[in-house]
């Protein structure tokens, strides 16, 4: 207790510098105590980029989610995303990559789905962008992981960086649809509480600048999905003859690409815009033809024929698209299961197509993960045709709860009008599910018998006590725990571990409800003494 001429003032609590206001790092309730600035002249360095990167990853270790806001806050989020989009906007749907120095090289990165830990070790283990390495982007940074934000704005700050070597295309989850299934729009309103909306709303302006496509050295193509149909077989319902069942679909050139409307935030099933849900769900067959996706509704089934008569038509080699992991590919005999994150689906007189996925050990949260790895493309010069492929297995990660509730493979597809959409954030902070069961451990087998529980005794205000459970934390230091730990030894220092992450989110979640408690006191206080000075 303090005298009241003491207490800390929280109007001074907070200043303004640089044109952010920065949170003294007496309120940040973990040890960590680094955050990010923005460039006072708007001009981002090298060094900024990497100390971004450093700042992200120690505070995905050391900080809860709820306290993000604080590492990056919004006025940040909001410069870098203007800055992207400035540039973004000014790319056609298709980008031609002009790489054709004797010691160029393009590395090609599939899906990573807000896998942050393993796209900084690809960054590192690859090479950073440079003046000879260019890196495309196929699309899919987030959904299914805990750290889709961190991996946006990090390839956002490379591409204002070095806008003519690191190209960042769009994948089928950079839409709001699907933000709002598979768990984007949760982990921003975690990380971002009250401001979540505003902040959401501009991750989505951004998605829909940008590009779909690349052409490499006028040798490669690459995308997200896969090949579209012409504009003019796109024609609606209506316009399409009623004597014909199945009308003929063509197969699209670059030239219809040109003249998608790539600023839909939700893939269209119908109309001359459809190309766009093509291009961003379509997958390759065995089956030669171009037809629709019934299962899925959205996007087209692409065989063989159409691979190489899209790569004859443009006078390319390769296609390298993505979109499917070894998810997508169990129960599929007739591909490649993606264990080793790349796989030869079409392989023609004229060229190859592969699919690649970057994001190892996937997915992240659910029932069922397939341990496999993640892969990237090599290009190299002189002709950038053969490429090489480098696998490699999942980075160490700390221990999160998942932003997804419910099985997304279940979504109804024919529900993408974004008006049927709640945008309207439902929390300010994370909470666990509540079903979420609590660690066990046979203490016992140690021969301890007074082992700690999940439940504490504390007062209830009323002179009496109350037994509370002690929630989860979202959170945990000191997991994953080496490999050399064995049972039951591991099973103790889990168990241990994350008791004691409960008890510190309890503790830290308390200490900000009573400063709020005491805030919104002290404003009454104040408003009742300029009432009496009145």
């Amino acid at each position: 207790m303090m005298h009241e001429d003491e207490m800390l003032d929280v109007d001074q609590v907070l200043r303004f510098e640089n044109g952010i206001d920065e949170v003294e790092e007496s309120l940040m309730s973990s040890g960590f105590q680094q955050f990010l600035l923005w460039p006072s002249d708007d001009y981002i360095t090298i060094e900024w980029v990497q100390d971004m990167m450093f700042i992200l990853e120690k505070a995905s270790q050391k900080t809860l989610p709820t306290e993000f806001c604080h590492v990056v806050q919004t006025f940040v989020v909001f410069k870098l995303i203007d800055a992207a989009c400035n540039v973004l906007c000014k790319e056609p749907n298709c980008v031609e990559i002009n790489c054709l120095g004797e010691d160029s090289k393009v590395i090609v990165v599939g899906d990573i789905h807000g896998q942050f830990h393993d796209l900084m070790f690809l960054l590192k283990h690859a090479g950073m962008p440079s003046e000879n390495q260019f890196y495309i982007f196929n699309g899919n940074y987030v959904d299914e992981g805990a750290w889709g934000i961190e991996v946006f704005l990090v390839l956002l700050a490379w591409k204002v960086l070095m806008p003519h070597r690191v190209y960042l295309l769009r994948g089928n989850h950079e839409s709001r649809y699907c933000t709002a299934q598979y768990g984007f729009k949760k982990e921003v309103q975690t990380k971002y509480g009250n401001q979540s909306e505003d902040v959401y709303n501009k991750f989505l302006e951004c998605f829909k600048e940008l590009p779909l496509a690349s052409v490499i050295a006028n040798r490669v193509y690459t995308t997200h999905g896969g090949l579209f149909r012409s504009i003019h077989a796109a024609a609606s319902p209506s316009e399409k003859p009623k004597w014909k069942m199945t009308p003929r679909m063509d197969l699209g050139s670059l030239v219809d690409l040109s003249q998608v409307k790539r600023t839909c935030i939700d893939s269209p099933h119908e109309g001359p815009n459809i190309l766009l849900s093509d291009i961003l769900w379509s997958k390759p067959s065995n089956r030669d033809g171009l037809r629709v996706n019934a299962g899925r509704k959205l996007g087209l089934w692409c065989g063989p024929d159409c691979t190489e008569a899209f790569l004859k038509q443009h006078n390319l080699k390769l296609i390298i698209r993505s979109h499917e992991g070894p998810d997508a590919r169990a129960g599929r005999d007739d591909f490649g299961d993606m264990l080793n994150g790349y796989s030869i689906d079409h392989d023609g007189e004229s060229g190859k197509l592969y699919t690649l996925f970057s994001a190892p050990d996937y997915p992240q949260f659910g029932g069922k993960t397939y341990n496999n790895e993640g892969a990237y493309a090599i290009l190299k010069s002189p002709d950038f045709a053969t490429p090489s492929f480098q696998s490699f297995k999942s980075a160490e990660r700390p221990m999160v709860y998942p932003y997804i509730d419910f099985d997304a493979d279940d979504m109804d597809s024919s529900k993408l009008d974004s008006s049927q959409i709640d945008t309207e954030a439902s929390t300010s902070t994370f909470s666990a599910p509540q079903d979420a069961s609590r660690p066990e451990f046979d203490f016992e087998s140690l021969g301890i018998y007074n082992a700690p529980s999940w439940s504490v005794q504390l007062p209830d205000g009323s002179g009496g006590s109350q037994v509370v459970q002690v929630p989860r934390a979202p959170l945990v230091e000191g997991l994953p725990l080496p490999a050399n730990i064995e049972e039951p030894h591991a099973g103790a220092y889990k168990y241990l571990f994350e008791l004691v992450a409960g008890l510190k989110h309890m503790i830290a979640t308390r200490e900000t409800e009573n400063s709020a408690h005491v805030s919104a006191l002290r404003s009454k206080a104040r408003k009742r003494k300029g009432r009496g000075h009145s």
